[in-house]
């Protein structure tokens, strides 16, 4: 049997890996382990590691990495200390992390530097911020990627990676999007409490290459929230550098009739606003990967999803107040159809499965090899 530790500590990367999960939980050759962390135990972001409890997996395991400072590299260092701590008890034959969080970063640290098989899932991807720096050193550090699209694969490609090393899979969120278990509107409005007829979503990061902007920045989008006309959901930024930021300029909306503020959502629920709200607006992937298949407007503010644009109807403007005020003012009349992405077919899940069960799969070097293009 093979033990398998999956590393998550934000609600994002959950929604990404959750399929991915489920399924090996339901194969007798594998012993599934989930190392639960980061934003997911803390109550100010909606302690969502009650959302990973809902789903009965058999092994969760917790541990803290949150400092007051906040900052990165001691979060990283926490998080190191409590995975590796939890890996020497397991002895897992693969760790799996995803995407570009420091997070991500000390697991594929962990699993290298202890001779443990690494597999990096979305790898090979591009947005132009610091966490395009992380994603790329998780793959130089990963033994296995399971991509997104063949654009990704040749990224990899060309960071020296071999072929036999990636698996193009899609992005396992779509397995999510597109599942017939999705709740319904009403449901998802009740379980809120939300009494808007129609609204749209907020969602926006700090982005820690522009921390001393971040104020000015998060004040120029309030203020244009604030003169518009829409109902909002808003959900918090993820807790990187700059957070505290953000949610300190959030205060100027509480109890406005006109928004409803949240840490977190659950995946499932969220998909099912997104699909049915007017659009969104702030510089979250979602608005870069999950919209588009929905064919919601899309408004991208500022740098942080920089070079990820796919070929969407996307207004990107930069944090200037007057263009937010100007992009809100015409989102209503825009005509947007749904997008067909290249971020998988919604059957990621089946396929990274069938990646596992074949016996070369487990034959992996684990002594990395750069091929030369």
């Amino acid at each position: 049997m093979k033990k398998i530790v999956f590393l998550t500590g934000t609600r994002a990367d959950f929604g990404k890996i959750k399929s991915l999960i489920s399924i090996l939980e339901l194969q007798p050759e594998f012993e599934v382990f989930v190392a639960v962390t980061g934003m997911h135990l803390q109550e100010e972001y909606g302690y969502t590691v009650l959302e990973i409890q809902r789903c009965g997996y058999k092994n969760i395991h917790t541990f803290h990495n949150h400092t007051h400072e906040t900052t990165m590299d001691l979060t990283l260092a926490k998080t190191i200390e409590g995975l590796s701590s939890y890996v020497k008890k397991v002895e897992p034959d693969l760790i799996l992390v995803h995407g570009d969080r420091v997070e991500t970063l000390a697991g594929a640290i962990v699993g290298s530097l202890n001779n443990i098989l690494v597999a990096h899932i979305e790898g090979g991807e591009i947005s132009g911020t610091v966490d395009e720096l992380i994603r790329h050193s998780v793959s130089k550090l990963s033994h296995i990627h399971f991509v997104s699209n063949a654009k990704a694969a040749k990224r990899l490609e060309q960071m020296g990676e071999i072929n036999e090393s990636v698996f193009t899979i899609g992005s396992p969120d779509i397995d999510v999007m597109f599942s017939d278990k999705l709740p319904d509107l009403a449901d998802a409005k009740e379980y809120y409490q939300l009494f808007f007829e129609t609204y749209a979503i907020v969602m926006f990061h700090p982005v820690t290459t522009e921390i001393n902007e971040m104020e000015q920045y998060a004040t120029h989008f309030v203020n244009a929230l604030l003169a518009d006309t829409h109902n909002y959901i808003v959900v918090f930024p993820n807790n990187d550098l700059g957070s505290k930021t953000i949610l300190k300029t959030y205060e100027r909306l509480v109890g406005n009739p006109r928004f409803r503020i949240f840490p977190s959502l659950r995946f499932e629920y969220f998909l099912v606003l997104l699909k049915n709200c007017q659009f969104i607006i702030g510089n979250s992937s979602a608005g870069i990967r999950e919209a588009p298949y929905y064919g919601i407007p899309i408004i991208n503010i500022g740098s942080r999803q920089q070079n990820r644009a796919v070929h969407a109807d996307i207004i990107h403007v930069d944090y200037n107040e007057k263009n937010i005020t100007e992009a809100l003012t015409t989102i209503d009349s825009r005509q947007v159809n749904q997008t067909v992405v290249d971020f998988g077919q919604g059957n990621s899940a089946e396929l990274f499965l069938e990646c596992l069960q074949k016996g070369e799969f487990w034959k992996m070097n684990h002594q990395k090899q750069f091929r030369d293009r």
